[in-house]
């Protein structure tokens, strides 16, 4: 992976960049970001630079060409290890260590850098169980540093969510910490570093990676994976920042223009239009239970926007026009006074729907709710 595949992310890029330029590469670096942020994207990108054999002296990323970087791009090269999260599936009965899941791993990744926990413990059949990186692994983690570079620079080892340790894991990676052997460096992924032993924060130098803004996401989508500006922003709404989980809803993206009946739903409520109220339910209950979900969970983060908005313009910048429109003359009615009530109604309707319960009922008694509700003066 190319620190250009990633998109945003310039300072942290520009900072790694410098790090290998200046000759100043910590062995030791944890990339600390939320699920479905670029960390595990830039560590991947970074050891790829680290080990590219034609990088120049000005180079911002790897060459792409060489040997180095081709076996990279396929995770594939001998020097590029991983330490991850496992436990034992139908393919692999005892003994789950990372080294067993390294064909999985690489579809994984390869399909999207940007996925979480879950979504690893789906991939490899996992059920209901557990992942964590045992105190077996510890073992193995040694055998491997012992080892010298086989043909690049770096032997570079990423231990992708290190939270999820062993203790005894956890104190041999921080003896390899203090003790780090020649050449090799040590690249820690975590969604969770506040769960990390402090001694092993101590001595690590931290890389923050930033979530990811709506105008990102909705860019990405439209220029990338072409998808529609309307759609692409719906669901750069939906996922607050994971990259990754926008990406998977991008292939399960409906046709269904949620902000356009948000707007009308609301405009209804305020007016106590009773009978636009109920031809509307019949548009919710034909949308199905899944995008009824997806909806409301929109919808109560347009209300968290409106809400921000009131308090001041600052807090919610970039707006789209056609939605800032919107923002700006519903801040007038949602407030302090009633936005907690608000909300609630909107998780209220979400919890019913996620448990089957009547979805015309739900709209109906909703709408109600939320009509009574915007009548509270600020």
């Amino acid at each position: 992976m190319r620190f250009s595949e990633i998109p945003g992310q310039a300072d942290v890029k520009r900072v790694l960049v410098q790090t290998v330029h200046r000759q100043h590469v910590a062995h030791a670096q944890l990339f600390r970001g939320a699920e479905g942020s670029a960390a595990l994207a830039l560590a991947l990108a970074y050891a790829t630079f680290l080990n590219c054999e034609q990088r120049g002296p000005e180079a911002q990323d790897s060459c792409g060409q060489c040997p180095a970087c081709q076996k990279n791009d396929k995770l594939i090269h001998p020097d590029l290890n991983f330490i991850l999260p496992v436990t034992t599936t139908k393919a692999v009965a005892k003994d789950a260590v990372s080294s067993k899941f390294a064909a999985d791993w690489r579809t994984f990744v390869l399909e999207n850098p940007y996925q979480g926990l879950n979504d690893w413990m789906q991939h490899i059949g996992a059920d209901n169980k557990q992942g964590s990186i045992s105190k077996e692994e510890s073992v193995q983690l040694l055998k491997l540093v012992s080892l010298k570079a086989f043909e690049a620079q770096f032997k570079i080892v990423i231990i992708w969510l290190p939270e999820l340790m062993h203790p005894a894991a956890a104190n041999a990676v921080l003896k390899l910490l203090e003790e780090p052997p020649p050449a090799t460096i040590f690249l820690l992924v975590s969604f969770s570093p506040e769960l990390l032993l402090p001694t092993i924060i101590s001595r690590v130098q931290p890389v923050v990676v930033r979530p990811y803004s709506e105008a990102e996401i909705t860019g990405f989508l439209r220029d990338e994976h072409q998808v529609p500006e309307v759609k692409a922003r719906q669901i750069a709404q939906l996922v607050e920042g994971n990259l990754g989980a926008a990406l998977a809803a991008r292939e399960a993206a409906t046709d269904n223009d949620y902000f356009t009946f948000f707007v009308e739903w609301m405009r209804q409520c305020y007016g106590y239009k009773v009978d636009l109220i109920l031809a509307k339910t019949d548009e919710f209950q034909k949308m199905g239970r899944e995008n009824q979900k997806e909806f409301l969970q929109f919808g109560l983060g347009i209300l968290r926007k409106v809400l921000l908005f009131g308090i001041d313009a600052q807090f919610v910048p970039h707006l789209p026009a056609a939605e800032q429109q919107f923002v700006n003359g519903f801040s007038r009615f949602v407030h302090l006074g009633n936005a907690d009530a608000l909300s609630q109604e909107f998780n209220d309707a979400h919890y019913h729907i996620e448990r089957n319960a009547n979805p015309r009922m739900v709209f109906v008694d909703t709408s109600l709710r939320i009509a009574e509700l915007l009548k509270i003066p600020a």
